[in-house]
């Protein structure tokens, strides 16, 4: 079977993890075209940025649906959204300079070790303090600075650390989620743009190129991702999310146990 076949599998999985969660859908994205790329031949130098750039790509649809079914349910708070994104913008761009400096593999490393930082952080379910609120213009333009770097380098909507961050600001779970789906739209559309600048001078890129986004893996993804992110959002409203967090921990510690398995070898 044509491995490109596969985009459309994991594009609505991806989609669906989008709603639920509020996390953009790259932390199952990249790795699936990690291994994806390595299976097509593609140049081993570049394999982790095109995965990384790509999975941004995808995220502009897939949150553009994410968000859209949440607002329906009056789950965004526009007014975070507002005060996060330029720190979210500045902090997206300049780290995608920094992801096309750095080796494959330290990328790689970088990235299982999130996810088990993720997954850990799903398991424990923190709480917040319940006297602690959002913080004031500068110091969300700090966190949005601190969320557009991570999410460059692990090509990811920010959902992973926005959802948290506003959960330990008191902002009720679903409404963070929802909030956090509408962050990855500035997420994406900076770290696009960064992977695209960035890698157009790279040698060796595949033909269907451009810069670091592999177009056919991006729309494939991206239609699907669009598709199913509504039903996430819908999945999110009614599931106990707790429970789905601990179930999409577990999957998180398999798949990085496998990436640094992958790097030790």
């Amino acid at each position: 079977m044509p491995l490109w076949l596969l985009y459309p599998v994991f594009g609505s999985i991806a989609g669906v993890i989008a709603g639920l969660l509020g996390v953009g859908g790259g932390i199952v994205v990249v790795p699936i075209l990690f291994f994806l790329f390595t299976s097509q031949g593609a140049p081993p130098e570049h394999i982790m940025q095109m995965a990384l750039g790509t999975s941004l790509g995808s995220i502009m649809f897939t949150s553009v649906s994410s968000f859209r079914a949440h607002h329906r349910r009056g789950a965004v708070h526009w007014d975070i959204v507002r005060r996060i994104t330029p720190g979210i913008l500045l902090g997206t761009f300049a780290g995608t300079w920094v992801a096309a400096l750095l080796s494959t593999n330290f990328l790689k490393g970088f990235f299982a070790l999130f996810l088990y930082y993720v997954s850990t952080q799903m398991l424990l379910n923190f709480k917040p303090k319940p006297t602690r609120q959002l913080p004031g213009r500068a110091g969300m333009f700090g966190v949005g600075n601190v969320i557009g770097v991570v999410s460059s380098l692990v090509g990811i909507g920010g959902g992973t650390l926005s959802v948290p961050f506003m959960s330990w600001c008191n902002i009720p779970v679903h409404h963070a989620i929802g909030t956090s789906a509408a962050i990855g739209f500035p997420i994406a559309v900076a770290g696009t743009l960064g992977y695209i600048v960035n890698g157009l001078s790279a040698p060796g890129l595949p033909a269907m190129n451009l810069g670091y986004i592999n177009l056919p893996a991006l729309f494939g993804i991206a239609l699907f991702s669009m598709l199913t992110a509504p039903l996430g959002a819908r999945l999110a409203h009614r599931l106990p999310v707790t429970a789905l967090k601990r179930f999409f921990a577990v999957f998180l510690i398999i798949t990085a146990t496998r990436m640094v398995w992958g790097l030790l070898g």
